[in-house]
């Protein structure tokens, strides 16, 4: 195994410990009447992989066209959790211009078995997951956050 791989392996069990973002998600009602109550839109997407039973529930809040908050909760795989942690860090604060930039860059990056390089640049931590696209089965899982994060950010940009 590289090194590059090595801390690739790293930055994603670390994340699937520490799994930043994750809480105990408030009912959706009371977290769309506070939204409301400060101006945001706030909306949520439950996900589930069906192959192997990881799921997530991600909530988004948005003001205006940035993304300021990205909470979520989930069980499943090192993948699927390490996937939400660095979603969260990867994509808070940003326009819902970069945000979906960045959700395609990774996508794209997923769908390639291994044929694209990750940037780094572009990715951040993301790109710690450019190995997991020569497997499939895989490539579900470190999806799936990123699948309920376009949903919820549809749902949300609707109110």
């Amino acid at each position: 195994m590289s090194d590059l791989q090595q801390l690739y392996q790293t930055i994603i069990l670390e994340h699937a410990k520490a799994r930043h973002g994750a809480v105990d998600l408030t009912p959706l009602a009371d977290a769309v009447a506070l939204g409301d109550a400060s101006g945001l839109r706030v909306a949520e997407s439950h996900q589930i992989n069906t192959t192997c039973g990881d799921e997530v529930t991600l909530r988004v809040s948005l003001d205006i066209e940035t993304v300021t908050d990205l909470v979520w909760t989930g069980e499943g795989c090192s993948i699927s959790q390490a996937s939400a942690s660095i979603l969260t860090d990867t994509l808070r604060g940003l326009s819902t211009t970069e945000a979906r930039a960045l959700l395609d860059n990774f996508r794209e990056m997923l769908r390639s078995r291994g044929k694209i390089e990750p940037d780094e640049e572009v990715l951040g931590d993301a790109a710690a997951f450019g190995g997991v696209s020569r497997y499939p089965a895989r490539v579900k899982c470190a999806m799936l956050p990123w699948v309920a994060f376009e949903a919820a950010l549809i749902e949300a940009e609707s109110h």
